[in-house]
């Protein structure tokens, strides 16, 4: 069991980088073993978000491997027309922290969190950040089929070991998670062993294939995770294994927020807050967490979004966006 001790040149990043290998996720599988693994790179996705809120560093990181975990997580899923959503409901400094993926692969985040950070690191862990919190992953397969949540005391110090103990107690699926963030790029690796068809083992099956790749795994550093291509992190790790390499998907951040959608929040705060806001500020304004874009209602407008009952009123959610 070895890593390929082929590099990249001087340093990790390599001198040019296929433009395929930015913001997309890379799905591959090991051909005498039930393990499916995943690849995914977040570039302009990842600092679009940045862009429209300003994160202190640790709380940045812990959101950068959480949406990278989302990509990762929603593209094992049948959601056609759907979406997952991973939440982390914090005890304090960080009080939320939530990924929307779609089905087809566009991401937002956002995370909600104590003004004062003082005396927390760097690169504080996920428990330090959110004491006595919960992970949530809603999946919504898409129109006209049940959505499903799995909601499990938050376990593990990072993320990557939090929602492994998510799998392993909400979904008994064995899964590893590699995640990584700063203020460029975030990225993340998924290994994930899938049971037997019928309960049984091929014939040609590697029974130690997954002891075998976890390990290997383990071998891969943040920096690496950061800097190198896809291709060159599948080659230095599983350069011994057969594996089935698909084409890349395109990832890219993209917020749905809109006007009829904040008009539904007014609706859903109602009458007698609507009117107290109104008499206080004349006017209603509302930001979306996710992309920061405001919304202003003036009384009239205001009024007029709480008495339209036809309109579909969105559910509660995390965001006023």
């Amino acid at each position: 069991m070895r890593r390929s001790p082929h590099g990249t040149g001087d340093g990790l990043r390599p001198a040019s980088e296929p433009d395929g290998e930015r913001d997309s996720l890379q799905r591959f599988l090991f051909e005498k073993a039930h393990v499916r693994g995943e690849l995914v790179r977040l570039d302009e996705a990842w600092r679009e978000v940045l862009r429209r809120r300003d994160y202190p560093p640790s709380v940045r990181e812990v959101l950068g491997d959480l949406m990278a975990a989302c990509a990762l997580l929603a593209a094992t899923l049948k959601i056609q027309g759907g979406e997952l959503v991973l939440q982390i409901q914090g005890g304090g400094p960080v009080t939320l922290l939530v990924v929307e993926c779609r089905a087809d692969l566009t991401l937002r985040a956002t995370a909600r969190f104590e003004p004062d950070l003082a005396g927390l690191e760097e690169r504080a862990t996920l428990r330090a950040l959110t004491a006595g919190g919960q992970c949530a992953i809603t999946i919504d397969p898409g129109p006209g089929r049940q959505a499903y949540q799995g909601v499990v005391s938050l376990r593990g110090a990072t993320a990557a070991e939090a929602l492994e103990e998510y799998m392993a107690r909400s979904e008994q699926i064995e899964t590893r998670f590699w995640l990584a963030a700063d203020g460029q790029r975030a990225a993340g690796l998924l290994l994930q062993r899938l049971p037997d068809h019928g309960g049984k083992a091929t014939a040609d099956a590697d029974d130690d294939l997954w002891n075998r790749v976890t390990v290997l795994g383990h071998t891969l550093t943040r920096e690496e995770l950061l800097e190198l291509p896809g291709r060159d992190i599948l080659r230095r790790l599983f350069h011994d294994e057969e594996l089935r390499v698909f084409e890349s998907l395109p990832v890219r951040f993209a917020c749905r927020c809109s006007r009829e959608t904040v008009a539904g929040i007014i609706r859903m705060v109602g009458r007698e807050e609507v009117e107290a806001v109104l008499a206080e500020r004349g006017s209603i304004e509302i930001a979306c967490e996710f992309c920061a874009v405001g919304y202003t209602f003036d009384r009239e407008q205001a009024l007029t979004a709480l008495a339209d009952r036809s309109a579909s009123t969105p559910p509660p959610a995390t965001s006023s966006g």
